[in-house]
Parts: C-alpha cells; structure tokens; sequence
C-alpha cells in the first residue's frame, strides 16, 4: 500500500491512491488536475520517508470531482437573564477529490 500525508488548506490528510476524500473547499474548477507538493509523509512498499518540513521530490496529482455543502452547523448565543438569544448557522463547503497518482522525482 503507497499512501502519504499532505497539507491541504492547512489541514493534514492522508492520502491513499485512487481512493476518494472530502476537503476543505478547493478553490479549482470540477474536472481539473492539480498538484499537491506540500508532502509531509510518504510511505511505499515498506520504505518510509519524512519531509523537513516538506518532501522536495515527491508530488501528488489529484482531480476535483465536485464541490458540495456539508451539514449545517448551527451557532447559538444566549446570555441567561437577560432575554439575550442569538441563533445563527452556515454550511461549510466541501470538495470531493480523487487521488489520481504519486509523482516521484529523480
């Protein structure tokens, strides 16, 4: 099994190949390949290799598949005794991604 851990937005996720995750929202069209090079781990056929803070020579191609809104979340302010109640909510925009491939260089 190749996977690796990459940043993403700012968040670290670990990434499998040709497997599907949802995303902070990506800000690319649907249909369009990107290179991730923010790798922060890899790992292949027992070899392990740790970025300093990043991997140089290794890239991961992904493709967007689709931006989608997750559940709402809902925000609530209340102050108690003083009638003060406040509720406000938004849904968070996500983005499916494919990992298509790890790109080794040499």
């Amino acid at each position: 099994m190749i996977y690796a851990i990459v940043n993403i937005n700012d968040k670290q996720f670990k990434l499998i190949e040709n497997k599907y995750i949802y995303v902070p929202h990506v800000s690319a069209n649907v249909g369009e390949k990107i290179l991730l090079n923010q790798v922060y781990f890899f790992y292949k056929e027992g070899k392990i290799f740790l970025g300093n803070p990043y991997l140089e020579k290794i890239n991961v191609k992904i493709e967007i598949l689709q931006h989608i809104k997750g559940k709402k979340i809902f925000i609530f302010k209340k102050k108690r005794r003083k009638g003060y109640k406040v509720k406000n909510g938004f849904r968070p925009l996500f983005s499916k991604i494919k990992i298509i491939s790890f790109l080794e260089k040499k």
